[in-house]
């Protein structure tokens, strides 16, 4: 059929693999081939085109945007972290006064968040780290179970395809066999009838009193 490629190599049967040379004549084969070849074909055009913006945010497409200008990454601002008092022309405006007291609380708030936090993984902590190692420990030997399966196939393949070739090595070693017997017996053959045609010759003049002729002239 049109387009087919007959692989008739038999890694497991044939020999010379390891000859000096061989290795390097081969990749100069597959890099010659690498460097002529140019696809003509999109093997992706039946797939959907790719929407690399369908998880980005605002703030990723802004930094993005920064890296790919190259600029530099603003300083991390610790103004949400202070405590400062109104500014020197609004000491007597009570709303200044308020927004200072709204950040204090807001900042105290924080904190407390915070100490709330420390207690609650002193007391779960070790818990939630435990079931996340079970969860870690069941999820590692899922993979290697799943590592083993693969490998076992792999195996089955390799096994499989070396006692075909093993088998296909062995009739083609019966068939070179028969191959060499048969041109010995042609040759043989052939021989026999030289002999024969001979011996006919010789006779024929025999009986008809003629002189041999000399087999130099």
């Amino acid at each position: 059929m049109a387009g087919e490629v007959l692989v008739d190599a038999l890694p497991y049967i044939d020999l010379g693999y390891d000859d000096p040379g061989v290795r390097e004549a081969a990749i100069a084969m597959v890099e010659e081939e690498c460097r002529r070849y140019r696809p003509t074909k999109n093997y992706l055009e039946h797939l959907p085109a790719l929407n690399t913006t369908a998880f980005e945010t605002e703030l990723m497409a802004a930094e993005f945007e920064r890296i790919q200008k190259r600029l530099p990454m603003e300083p991390l601002s610790m103004k949400r972290y202070e405590l400062p008092p109104p500014p020197a022309g609004k000491l007597n405006e009570v709303s200044a006064w308020g927004e200072s007291v709204d950040n204090s609380m807001a900042q105290l708030e924080h904190q407390a968040v915070r100490a709330m936090n420390l207690e609650l993984m002193a007391e779960y902590g070790c818990e939630m780290w435990k079931s996340y190692l079970e969860t870690l420990v069941t999820m590692q030997a899922k993979c290697q179970a799943r590592l083993a399966e693969v490998k076992k196939e792999i195996q089955d393949v390799n096994w499989a395809r070396k006692t075909k070739q093993t088998q296909g090595g062995e009739k083609l070693r019966s068939l070179e066999a028969q191959w060499v017997m048969l041109v010995s017996k042609n040759y043989e053959i052939e021989q026999a009838c030289a002999k024969l045609e001979e011996q006919i010759y010789h006779k024929k003049v025999a009986s008809n009193g003629m002189e041999m002729p000399d087999k130099e002239q």
